[in-house]
């Protein structure tokens, strides 16, 4: 990932040094895992000296809990996009599924990141990213629910056929990479018949 990477994934943090400090603890918990990180090579991978993270991060652990939350909303916003856009169940869960996993494979490295290094949050910032999961989770629950109650899915209980949808999109983020034969988008739309297709809904 190059730098300029950092402003597309968090435009909204400033300054430029405390998104690369983000792009770099994302390379290294991505290559180490959080717990083998040391503050000194994140700083080292953002080309700066050990005592600059702390301008911006109070801890190793805040670093993460930037990387999980910003991660976690954009997924949120995501499929709340969808929801907002479509109001089909089947259409919904098409395209909600194409972005959803087009959206991690395309930032496999965060998305690992995100995804994975979860139980290293402290339990207060831990909650706070928690509570932005549930939230997709009822989304997308919701979309299966409405469409089981128009006889367009078939599914026995909502809840577990919304976690295995999403379970399908994160696990992408554990094995993409730029070797994969298939593009972001075409993995996208292949998952997405799939999960059509395990919801039960008839396909022409």
């Amino acid at each position: 990932m190059t730098m300029s990477l950092s402003a597309e994934l968090w435009p909204d943090v400033q300054p430029e040094t405390a998104r690369r400090l983000m792009l770099a603890g994302v390379e290294s918990f991505a290559r180490r895992g959080y717990h083998a990180t040391t503050t000194r090579d994140i700083a080292s991978a953002a080309g700066m000296s050990p005592a600059a993270l702390y301008v911006h991060f109070p801890s190793k652990a805040a670093l993460l809990f930037a990387i999980s939350k910003y991660g976690h909303e954009q997924t949120l916003s995501l499929v709340e996009s969808v929801v907002a856009r479509e109001t089909d169940p089947v259409e919904r869960i098409r395209l909600l599924v194409e972005d959803f996993v087009a959206w991690h494979a395309r930032r496999h490295t965060v998305a690992r990141v995100v995804q994975y290094e979860l139980q290293a949050l402290p339990d207060e910032e831990f909650e706070i990213v928690a509570k932005l999961r549930r939230r997709i989770e009822q989304v997308v629950r919701e979309v299966v629910t409405e469409g089981a109650q128009a006889g367009v899915f078939t599914v026995g209980d909502p809840h577990t056929a919304a976690r295995a949808v999403l379970s399908l999109g994160v696990d992408v983020s554990r094995w993409y990479s730029e070797r994969a034969r298939q593009t972001p988008k075409k993995l996208g739309q292949e998952y997405s018949e799939l999960v059509l297709r395990m919801l039960g809904t008839k396909l022409s």
